[in-house]
């Protein structure tokens, strides 16, 4: 009779545990370091309105992000609205992701040097780790669908809704945070069939009309957003260009976020496909990391384009866990080499340290561009942070703050220098007819009639996108116009990351 396993024991040979860690570890590792991008600005501003505004603001723009939204609205409300809270869900969401790649890569390849290989595999991409940073939604779609595939595949050992009922949830959440990730369940109907074709002697037959009956319960969540996001498409996605064919071939080393890492993966994966033992099971997860991509990229070919890399970050559970199989199954050929006696000892040990050093080829390969994509990307140096400093250090009560607005609002700048500033350094806003909030808008609604919204202040500061020495320049000319004949030119000009700061006094 076997002795009893300690509790404390059971969990620390859990093959979710170790990669979990791991990608917590990363993930907080220096959290509120890069300055928030204006993505990450939009979620602040959106997210500490009132629930009434916050609804308003979702009927004109940002429906498909609404769920992302509420949910980060009840999160403030508790924690805050810190950097490091904006970005702590993101950071549980990619550690429960990399736990359910461990889990998954289990059910497929088997083994624990398998699972607890691609969890860990999966933590060494570079913009795995950015986007555990982020304060967006897609760590948190990449970890529900991450869980749906491990519930889809529980789901084909044994069918039954009690199984079914979690990929349900699982698909839904990943459906109402961000649309394009129920493009998955082309992949999981591709996998579906395998198993069903494997199994063709022993085939469970319910799976033929469970699994569509299952994707079409979690799709019923999705109506109201799908309703709203189609209305807003060409706002929200207009600035995403037609997919070419060579973005396509190419699209993996933007996943990854270096060609080096996604090249060492595809290599590691290539043993699972080739060698006997788990070539179905390899197909599999080569379908779930494909097969989407591949299907936004065609759906793309049409008026409107989904084809950006973050959209389709869930889909690098599914390469992390083909790279686990691929270790494993060199493993298992070269273990397989000698049945027994001391030989056999000697290639396990040998077997093991090959595939702690295969997976080791990814992890160095990314740790050159892990702090590169998260803190020296063009997002990690909005202005923000630096303009608020500037303004903060020489403000005067009564002062302005002109900020593009119009066709350049999409940079975010108000409300992010807003974000940084102190709460007792508040500057007119000037050129706004209408507040963000009040026109349910992002940003402010910007004034008709420039010389109409200037207000009283003796001070202006302007900020401009762009490094000029003339900042006037830069702006609209009826802006311009009525700044030149109130202020002059500037007297003082700062350049920034990206954008310019410059102080303009009144005339005497």
């Amino acid at each position: 009779m076997r002795p009893a396993v300690h509790p404390l024991g059971r969990l620390l040979r859990s093959v979710w545990l170790w990669p979990a860690v791991v990608m917590l570890g990363l993930g907080l590792f220096r959290l509120g370091t890069p300055v928030l991008w204006r993505d990450e600005v939009a979620t602040w501003t959106v997210a500490t309105r009132s629930l009434p505004d916050l609804l308003r603001l979702l009927q004109h723009v940002d429906a498909s992000n609404g769920a992302y939204y509420l949910l980060m609205h009840a999160w403030t409300a508790v924690f805050g609205d810190s950097a490091v809270s904006l970005r702590l869900p993101s950071v549980l969401a990619m550690a429960g992701a990399a736990a359910f790649v461990g889990l998954a890569a289990e059910r497929l390849f088997g083994g624990r040097v398998t699972a607890v290989g691609s969890g860990l595999l999966f933590c060494a991409v570079p913009q795995v780790s950015r986007f555990a940073q982020e304060a967006r939604a897609y760590a948190l779609v990449t970890c529900a669908i991450a869980a749906a595939t491990w519930f889809l595949l529980r789901a084909l050992e044994r069918p039954g809704w009690r199984r079914w009922a979690p990929y349900c949830a699982a698909m839904a959440v990943a459906g109402v945070l961000h649309l394009v990730s129920f493009s998955t369940v082309a992949g999981q109907a591709a996998v579906v069939l395998l198993h069903l074709w494997r199994t063709r002697g022993t085939a469970d037959r319910r799976l033929l009309w469970q699994y569509p009956a299952a994707v079409l319960v979690a799709a019923l969540p999705l109506v109201p957003v799908v309703v709203l996001g189609a209305r807003q498409s060409e706002r929200q996605l207009g600035w995403i260009g037609t997919p070419t064919l060579d973005a396509l071939w190419h699209f993996g080393e933007t996943l990854a976020g270096a060609p080096d890492v996604f090249i060492a993966v595809v290599l590691l994966a290539v043993p699972a496909v080739v060698l006997p033992g788990r070539r179905v099971q390899a197909l599999q997860a080569l379908l779930l990391a494909v097969v989407p991509v591949v299907g936004v990229w065609l759906v793309s070919q049409g008026g409107t384009s989904y084809f950006v890399d973050r959209y389709l970050l869930f889909t690098v559970p599914a390469w992390a866990a083909l790279g686990g199989g691929g270790v494993a199954a060199v493993y298992k050929a070269l273990t397989g080499l000698a049945r027994r006696g001391p030989r056999r000892k000697r290639l396990r040990v040998a077997g093991m340290a090959l595939a702690l050093a295969l997976l080791a080829v990814p992890a160095w390969a990314a740790l050159p561009r892990q702090a590169t994509v998260r803190y020296e990307s063009a997002h990690a140096h909005e202005p923000f942070r630096a303009a608020a400093g500037l303004i903060a250090a020489g403000y005067r009560p009564g002062d302005g703050l002109a900020v593009p607005l119009g066709d350049q609002s999409w940079a975010m700048i108000g409300p992010g220098v807003a974000y940084y500033l102190p709460a007792d350094v508040r500057p007119y806003p000037v050129f706004v007819a209408q507040g963000a909030v009040e026109a349910a808008e992002l940003s402010p609604t910007a004034c008709a009639v420039p010389a109409d919204c200037l207000g009283r202040a003796d001070r202006i500061w302007l900020v401009v996108l762009g490094q000029t020495t003339d900042p006037l320049a830069a702006m609209r000319p009826d802006d311009a116009q009525a700044l030149r004949a109130r202020y002059g030119a500037p007297t003082r000009v700062m350049p920034l990351d990206g954008a310019t700061l410059a102080l303009l006094d009144r005339r005497g």
